[in-house]
């Protein structure tokens, strides 16, 4: 009994001394008497994962009172760990996930706040399984690492600027270009040394008395004899174990590596081709950062197209190479597309072409129509079509253009004509289909061009004296146009008629428009009714009205004069 009793004193001299020097502000924070027994010593990271507390938990907090820190540890929940890792302020992470710390002792009532509080953030990460977990990629944040280079067998490492440690597109491709990694660093470190150089002698230079014509310098005239010289040495007949190297390179990548170019040229031309490559790499990469060129969603965003630049709708199958960019620059009278603001300025300048090929066999003002055979003008066609993709959804014909005509309808000014709208149809149609396609490019829509299209495919079925309709399935904006052009062409006859009785077949001689497509607008426009077995056609003069009303506000500027067509049917159709 006298030692329990004596073993009671104790800890309760031991309580007492534990309470006593403590912080007076933060004597209300109990703790059982297991805790004070090993309050005393110091405590080891690895020991606080037994210590024991009292029944009732508290989440880990800071308390401030009196100018005394206090930590009380607790259970920790999943949520707060992952909220306490997002913010953490700590050193950043090793690759390996693992935060750098230092495995000294530390004392639970240290006034250290930070390091304590750092050290408990660890010791409860690794409780919950998450310190393993890399905290932040070394790479730039726009990099989507489900992106892969096209290059077959390349791991998308490197750059062929030697300065990004990945690259997406062929244009960055260290291996598409015969090169490794490092072999691409390297370079990049003698092109920087050779500017240092060159800003280095052109300081130099303007150190010298500056005059109107200066003559050249004693360095200036050594490198050029360096550079004659250089070129002079290249062997310009290659010989035949490099012609077997060459044929052996060419058949074992095919398309997916870039020719040899050893011999080709000078090595003081080639490097500066190697040069110009690394610099619109570099610049193609910068783009890509600021968000201007989107590589890897082979999806075009806009187009330049002469003075306009156009959100794209739809995807349209250009090369992939072109696709990857984000961006194209067409030329709006031979519609090539180009990579840079660059290379279609310098096209601009040798273009010689200011209107589509072929015949032109409308004019009227300054709307004229060029009808375009896709036998004879294969690749201004197919790039028509393939422009003509970005803005419609159902199209499918993209290449086989050959047996399609295409009507180009142009606006003309003192540059050149420039591209308002086309339709193309087939050269021979079992089922009369008088348009296969049919686009208004956006920076001319609701302006009444798409109906002028319209009109002007069934003023050729009414010289061809056919009744024609368009190829379905129809877009939305292309069943609203067709829909609307209908409408006020049977308003238009019926203000024209003024007979008693009249029949679908003789509306649809007249107007060159299929029967069913009267029919579907009659019913849509609610004229066309069954009465005691027949039916009939309503008259109605409201519809009728507001169409003039409409008719007089638009004027005669966006209508086709059938007088202004120069035509007739092709042969065979």
């Amino acid at each position: 009994m006298e030692n329990k009793k004596k073993q009671k004193n104790e800890r309760t001299n031991l309580r007492a001394l534990f309470l006593d020097s403590s912080p007076v502000g933060n004597r209300s924070a109990l703790v059982s008497e297991d805790v004070v027994n090993s309050s005393t010593r110091r405590v080891t990271r690895s020991q606080q994962q037994g210590v024991s507390v009292l029944p009732k938990k508290y989440p880990l907090r800071q308390s401030r009172s009196s100018g005394s820190d206090t930590e009380q540890l607790g259970e920790i929940s999943e949520r707060d760990i992952k909220q306490r890792a997002d913010h953490d302020e700590s050193p950043p992470r090793t690759p390996t996930g693992n935060a750098p710390s230092s495995e000294s002792d530390i004392d639970m009532s240290s006034p250290n706040v930070s390091h304590d509080e750092s050290l408990a953030k660890e010791l409860s990460l690794k409780e919950s399984g998450l310190a393993h977990r890399p905290k932040r990629r070394r790479f730039h944040e726009s990099y989507n690492f489900n992106m892969k280079c096209p290059t077959p067998g390349c791991n998308s490492l490197g750059h062929l600027t030697g300065k990004h440690e990945r690259h997406f597109s062929i244009s960055g491709c260290p291996l598409y270009h015969n090169l490794s990694a490092d072999e691409c660093k390297v370079k990049a470190s003698s092109r920087d040394k050779h500017v240092e150089d060159r800003m280095l002698s052109q300081r130099q230079d303007e150190n010298r008395h500056s005059a109107r014509q200066q003559a050249q310098t004693e360095r200036q005239l050594r490198y050029k004899e360096k550079v004659t010289e250089m070129r002079r040495k290249r062997n310009s007949v290659p010989l035949k174990e490099q012609k077997d190297k060459y044929t052996e390179h060419k058949q074992t990548h095919c398309s997916s590596h870039e020719p040899l170019l050893e011999n080709i040229t000078s090595d003081y031309d080639l490097e500066l081709f190697r040069k110009a490559q690394a610099c619109a790499s570099d610049d193609l990469e910068k783009l890509r950062l600021q968000g201007q060129v989107t590589e890897g969603s082979n999806m075009i965003k806009t187009i330049v197209f002469g003075r306009y630049e156009l959100d794209t709708w739809y995807h349209s199958p250009y090369p992939e190479e072109y696709a990857r960019l984000g961006r194209l620059y067409m030329c709006e009278f031979c519609l090539k597309y180009m990579k840079s603001q660059t290379i279609l300025r310098r096209h601009m300048a040798k273009c010689v072409w200011k209107h589509p090929p072929g015949d032109e066999i409308y004019r009227k003002g300054a709307i004229s129509v060029f009808e375009v055979d896709g036998k004879k003008n294969k690749i201004y066609c197919q790039n028509l079509c393939l422009l003509a993709k970005l803005f419609l959804d159902h199209k499918t014909l993209y290449y086989d253009v050959e047996p399609f005509l295409f009507y180009v309808m142009t606006e003309a000014d003192n540059t050149g004509c420039h591209l308002v709208g086309y339709f193309s149809k087939e050269k021979n149609s079992f089922l009369n289909y008088n348009v296969s396609c049919i686009l208004t490019m956006p920076q001319y829509m609701r302006q009444g061009y798409g109906k002028m299209l319209i009109d002007f495919s069934y003023l050729l079925s009414k010289v061809e004296e056919k009744v024609g309709s368009p190829e379905r399935p129809l877009s939305d904006l292309g069943l609203i146009s067709y829909r609307s052009y209908w409408k006020e062409v049977l308003l238009r006859y019926l203000h024209n008629f003024q007979g008693k009785e009249i029949s679908i077949k003789e509306i649809s001689q007249e107007t060159a428009v299929n029967p069913v497509d009267i029919v579907s607008t009659l019913q849509s426009l609610q004229m066309l009714k069954y009465w005691k077995g027949k039916h009939l056609i309503l008259k109605r003069q409201d519809l009728i009205d507001d169409w003039k009303t409409k008719e007089a506000k638009r004027g005669s500027n966006k209508t086709i004069d059938p007088s202004a067509l120069k035509w007739s049917p092709p042969k065979g159709t």
